[in-house]
């Protein structure tokens, strides 16, 4: 379940917008999805120019299309920390963000949260007052059954995710199962993020609550920026 919507230009305004945050030095966590690509590809140019950074991927494909566009990379536990993380989202409301149509929310939680300064790029498309977005939680193939029960006692829809390419469902790269889960206008995104997280056989969601720093909207004609 891959999110749509927006334009190229406005997702390549939002990610080199936050692309040109890099100083020299940085170690840099790089996001997974369509809007963190143009950032990953603008820094690729960066640092054929010269400059001198370090990135952590937060997936398989962050980190291929890193390695073509010539950057360094690091696993998170050989750096210090991560100066600053940017990624996209398929959701954001302030500061609260829906994250997961990759399937690759669990790394990037683990690196987004572990970043002194977290950037969120995204376009016009993803911005709502209200969160409802389906909730992608990551759970163990033995937990399936009770993860979705317990989604159903908090007021959720679990589909267990479909693979598009095969037959069978989507396997993260972590060799677990996706739950898409529908809780329809989601008012206490804090609260619910706490329920999931306290489920047994949940390896994370997609809900990332007060993570944000600040958040380049691309507009195909320039970029808003929402310092939270």
């Amino acid at each position: 379940m891959k999110t749509t919507g927006g334009s190229d230009a406005a997702k390549r305004d939002a990610g080199e917008s936050a692309a040109d945050l890099v100083t020299d030095g940085t170690v840099v966590g790089l996001g997974t999805g369509s809007t963190a690509a143009h950032a990953i590809r603008a820094l690729g140019r960066a640092v054929d120019s010269g400059l001198d950074i370090r990135g952590v991927p937060t997936s398989f494909a962050s980190r291929e299309l890193a390695r073509e566009a010539g950057i360094p990379l690091v696993d998170l536990d050989e750096v210090d920390g991560v100066d600053i993380a940017i990624d996209g989202a398929d959701q954001v409301a302030g500061g609260d963000l829906i994250k997961g149509g990759g399937a690759a929310h669990a790394r990037e939680k683990i690196v987004d949260a572990a970043a002194d300064r977290f950037v969120v790029v995204a376009d016009p498309s993803k911005e709502v007052e209200t969160l409802d977005h389906l909730v992608p939680v990551e759970v163990l193939p033995a937990a399936r059954t009770t993860v979705a029960s317990a989604v159903e006692s908090a007021g959720g829809d679990p589909v267990l995710r479909d693979a598009e390419h095969k037959d069978g469902p989507v396997v993260t790269d972590n060799g677990n199962l996706v739950l898409d889960c529908d809780f329809g206008a989601i008012e206490a995104a804090a609260a619910l993020a706490r329920t999931l997280s306290e489920t047994p056989g949940v390896v994370e969601h997609g809900l990332f609550v007060g993570l944000a720093d600040e958040v380049h909207v691309g507009t195909g004609e320039g970029v808003t920026v929402h310092e939270l």
